[in-house]
């Protein structure tokens, strides 16, 4: 891990540790609940390149929930797990130029609070990348499972992001507006670690589905997808878009590909809640994340829970 990054990260995991340790000596920190995004491209443009897939999973735990995040940083508690595949265009071949496969799980924790109005997030991961996550492998048995023959040759496998342990730390902040009877959040976020970027974009809410709810950006997305809160029937429609400024990636080497000067993103997706079930499913447009790379891609989100 890189000196000051890891540093970073170990004062915002004392932070969010610290508070934490207090509320559970106070009998006050109890398990709120849980959310989870399934995203991939074969549900979105039906190609297997790229941001390929991803899953993230957040169970979330403090005193209580009231509709609102509290003021104090630490009080409410979210452990992260997400897993990624990111894959070059072509997986039987490498080729000169398109960007190396890589494998990556994080663990972290991540702190949701308010101030003045002002909703933030602030957290730190812990993220391995190679062979050593076992997700080339993980890749293959699924592609197999669906009859998708499609897998890693040795040579691409052999160019892959290498084994390593990293420290990646994020912190966002937005806002909520009216704007007639849909809701719209500026935001603002900054990554540093894994990537170093910073990014400003917007979230569109049409519907009831999501207010007064603990929502949760995915990375790969930024599809906010729904922890904790209320279980109000009905759906809401999401839009969103954001760009960023993309300094240094892990997953992009300045040895062999060159970072787009912007990165772009806009999203839709549909939330919805019946009796016991509770679905989402969303598409999102990825621009360009390096030189070279011939177009954006389109990848699928999806959600279903049932309650019994």
């Amino acid at each position: 891990m890189d000196g000051p990054m890891r540093q970073f990260c170990l004062c915002v995991l004392f932070l969010i540790c610290a508070t934490s340790g207090a509320l559970a000596q106070e009998g006050r920190l109890s398990y709120l609940g849980s959310g989870r995004l399934f995203v991939n491209d074969m549900i979105g443009d039906g190609d297997d390149r790229w941001r390929t897939g991803s899953i993230s999973v957040s169970h979330v735990f403090g005193p209580s929930w009231r509709g609102q995040l509290p003021e104090r940083p630490g009080e409410i508690i979210e452990v992260r797990v997400m897993g990624e595949v990111i894959a070059p265009y072509r997986l039987n071949r490498r080729n000169a130029g398109d960007r190396p496969f890589a494998g990556s799980w994080s663990l972290g924790a991540h702190s949701h609070f308010q101030r003045g109005g002002w909703q933030m997030s602030l957290g730190a991961d812990a993220v391995i990348t190679g062979p050593q996550t076992g997700l080339a492998n993980l890749q293959q048995f699924l592609h197999r499972t669906v009859g998708f023959d499609h897998k890693a040759s040795p040579s691409v496998l052999a160019g892959q992001i290498p084994n390593g342990i990293h420290a990646a730390g994020v912190f966002e902040t937005g806002r909520d507006y009216a704007v007639g009877r849909a809701t719209l959040r500026p935001f603002v976020e900054a990554r540093a670690g894994v990537e170093d970027l910073a990014r400003v974009g917007f979230d569109l809410t049409f519907g009831s589905v999501g207010r007064r709810e603990l929502m949760i950006r995915d990375t790969v997305t930024g599809i906010r997808y729904r922890t904790i809160g209320a279980s109000e029937k009905g759906h809401s429609l999401v839009l969103g878009a954001d760009a960023a400024k993309v300094w240094h990636s892990i997953y992009l080497p300045s040895g062999r590909n060159q970072i787009t000067d912007l990165r772009y993103r806009a999203r839709a997706g549909l939330h919805w809640q019946g009796n016991r079930w509770r679905q989402f499913f969303g598409l999102t447009w990825l621009g360009p994340e390096f030189v070279g790379q011939r177009s954006g891609q389109v990848v699928g989100a999806v959600r279903f829970d049932y309650r019994f």
